[in-house]
């Protein structure tokens, strides 16, 4: 087979992938969370495996330790959510008129100035910004308490553990058989290849997900200590967002500094708000995303943010999903043809002439 010929098949593999996933991305969801669920749950079902439990019953305990953890939390936190969220949404025109109110001085003042200097169209602008922040509150208000989403969440319930259950029961049989589908002259290379993603791809999750909770669980709590309405819904909304790095503090903070701007009359309370967040980023750069993912999973910030915006614009929640374990073989790919390009005469020209001498020495001394 050619080189051109592998070219072909391999790129038209991949294109088919892409557009399977386009085509097909508005069902894929409870089958990728399921995918993902077995992927992280293995190595449990292996240990299980290893104390002397067959692999259906490994995999029916390490499902069931799982479902009962996540309907716990629900528990716990699906109460607390559910009264702020339904809290906020009532209070959300007075939130707004309120900053209507205190933002109408700089307004007015624009609004004279600019109608001064002969431009009444900014002028009118101006004096619609209270109607323009209301509509964004009652938008914002309806997508929250919308249930457009019903549907998606109904088949991650029921699908997801069904899928996660035969995935995981027979990851070990289903990557046998891959393996044995492998071409077996570069089968070495692809498993090799394979090995770095996997690890990439298990440090940057696993290590990324205990950032996130660990950082959902700081805001939270040091927003409510510092007497923020609401301190408990935009704190874990901040650290689920934080997988993207940055946008957790930054859209966190900007919202509970708005927040308390409206609720507190004191700069001081407004400023210790600002101080959680310029906390839990100094922690996290410095404590957290050091020990918990390192630098050896090989995944940039800003290839992991590019990522993450390329798979949402491409292919919405589901591209959002598969961004990170793209990125990591991509990422692991590009650097092996970095590797390959820097030992090849199209980097350095000398290498095939040492290599030819090298091997008419070896000739000469056969």
């Amino acid at each position: 087979m050619t080189l051109k010929t592998r070219l072909v098949f391999w790129f038209g593999g991949l294109a088919l992938l892409f557009l399977l996933l386009y085509v097909l991305g508005n069902v894929l969801l409870p089958f990728i969370a399921g995918m993902a669920l077995a992927y992280f749950m293995d190595p449990l079902v292996d240990r299980m495996e290893r104390w002397g439990m067959s692999r259906t019953i490994g995999t029916l305990v390490a499902l069931l330790l799982f479902f009962v953890a996540f309907l716990i939390i629900l528990l716990l936190l699906v109460p607390l959510l559910h009264s702020q969220i339904s809290i906020l949404i009532d209070r959300m025109p007075d939130y707004i008129n309120t900053l209507s109110q205190r933002l109408e001085p700089i307004l007015e003042e624009l609004r004279v100035r600019f109608a001064a200097q002969g431009d009444p169209d900014l002028s009118k602008l101006l004096s619609s910004s209270g109607t323009a922040l209301s509509w964004v509150a009652s938008f914002l208000g309806g997508l929250i308490s919308g249930g457009a989403a019903f549907a998606n969440i109904i088949s991650l319930i029921l699908i997801t553990p069904i899928v996660a259950f035969y995935l995981l029961r027979d990851w070990d049989r289903m990557v046998a058989k891959i393996d044995g589908w492998l071409p077996r002259a570069q089968a070495d290379t692809i498993r090799r290849l394979a090995r770095e993603i996997d690890d990439t791809l298990a440090g940057f999750v696993r290590g990324q997900a205990m950032v996130c909770l660990c950082l959902g669980t700081f805001y939270a709590v040091g927003l409510t200590l510092c007497g923020l309405d609401f301190g408990l819904i935009i704190g874990i909304f901040a650290g689920i967002i934080s997988f993207v790095p940055f946008v957790g503090s930054i859209a966190g903070g900007i919202a509970a500094i708005g927040l308390a701007l409206v609720q507190f009359d004191s700069l001081v309370q407004v400023a210790l708000v600002a101080g959680v967040f310029v906390a839990g980023q100094a922690i996290e750069g410095n404590f957290l995303t050091p020990k918990m993912v390192g630098d050896k999973v090989g995944l940039h910030p800003v290839w992991v943010i590019f990522a993450l915006l390329a798979g949402g614009a491409l292919f919405g929640f589901v591209g959002i999903l598969v961004a990170v374990p793209v990125a990591a073989v991509l990422g692991v790919m590009t650097r092996f043809a970095v590797e390959q390009y820097l030992d090849s005469p199209l980097y350095d020209e000398n290498r095939t002439r040492d290599r030819f001498e090298y091997q008419g020495d070896s000739d000469d001394s056969l």
